[in-house]
């Protein structure tokens, strides 16, 4: 998410897109505790912490067991995710750096503090069509600060390249979340927003297929777009930012419990990535040396396992 809160607004009158509030979709904490987790598709890896989200689009909606997954085992990311930084951070304003972000307990923490340091973190490889799911919350905030989990172009071509914001949190208190669809050299946007208590540990979706796009919370449905010529041209990645727009007035945080992706029968992997634990950038004009390279020029692990031959002969940007 690169555009400023004008821009946002600007989109919003300009593209006619409904509001969705879908209010009460979030279980009360009572509710929440007598609820017992649906089983996943296929069982979960052993050694894996159970998941804070109760319910998902994949066990709604049966998309069986993901093509990539993430637990957040461990203390460090995981090497196929890449903290931002040290750079400038959303519109060169304060600074993002890999010491914002903290994994333990099963959980990653993105965190923000008054002085506009902040973390982002992206997720490769990328691929053209699919699915993906994240467990979030998002602390409340004093100002300053939007939680954002998207797709971003695998080339670093954006505008063209597109944008998909498929949760950006903007009130202070969390209890709405906006979805942009970003396309066209001029950075047109789609925009849809939905009611839901986002400081509860949620479930948010994105489906994307060649005919049609669709946002989910905890398994339903709340956006959903068919206008093809407004969809990204290549391939994209997953990209959590705690993005600063300034001024910031406290600090603040979000937190994954894990991420998952689906490759579609359609879906296109990207023949662009970065080696285990290198660093992104969300500044690629400055730092290009820290920009997705051909899968040939990296080793065979950057490519994740059952995807190397198709990912490298694909035809993914």
């Amino acid at each position: 998410m690169r555009s400023t809160v004008r821009s946002r607004m600007l989109a919003l009158a300009l593209s006619g897109c409904a509001v969705v509030a879908l209010a009460g979709l979030a279980a009360t904490p009572a509710e929440a505790a007598e609820q017992t987790p649906v089983p996943a598709a296929e069982p979960a890896p052993s050694g894996t912490q159970p998941s804070h989200c109760a319910t998902t689009a994949a066990d709604t909606l049966g998309w069986g067991r993901p093509t990539r997954q993430s637990d957040f085992d461990g203390t460090s990311l995981p090497p196929d995710w890449h903290a931002y930084g040290p750079e400038p951070g959303h519109d060169k304003k304060g600074q993002r750096t890999p010491e914002q972000i903290t994994v333990a307990d099963g959980v990653v923490t993105v965190a923000g503090d008054e002085q506009g340091d902040t973390g982002a973190m992206s997720w490769h490889p990328g691929q053209q069509y699919g699915r993906w799911e994240a467990c979030v919350r998002s602390a409340p905030g004093a100002g300053g600060y939007h939680p954002v989990i998207l797709l971003w172009p695998v080339k670093e071509d954006w505008p063209v390249g597109g944008e998909i914001d498929w949760m950006e949190i903007s009130a202070d208190d969390r209890q709405d979340a906006d979805f942009f669809l970003h396309y066209g050299e001029n950075n047109d946007q789609e925009y849809g927003t939905v009611t839901h208590d986002a400081t509860e540990w949620t479930a948010w979706a994105l489906e994307w297929t060649p005919e049609r796009m669709t946002a989910y919370v905890n398994g339903k449905e709340w956006y959903s777009t068919t206008e093809t010529s407004h969809f990204p041209p290549g391939a994209m990645n997953m990209t959590v930012q705690l993005d600063m727009f300034p001024p910031v007035f406290g600090e603040t945080s979000m937190q994954l419990d894990w991420a998952r992706q689906w490759a579609l029968p359609e879906s296109v992997p990207a023949q662009l990535s970065l080696a285990p634990g290198a660093p992104a950038t969300g500044q690629g004009d400055l730092h290009p040396d820290r920009t997705p390279k051909p899968l040939d020029e990296l080793p065979a692990a950057a490519v994740p396992d059952g995807a190397g031959s198709e990912a490298r002969t694909g035809r993914g940007d």
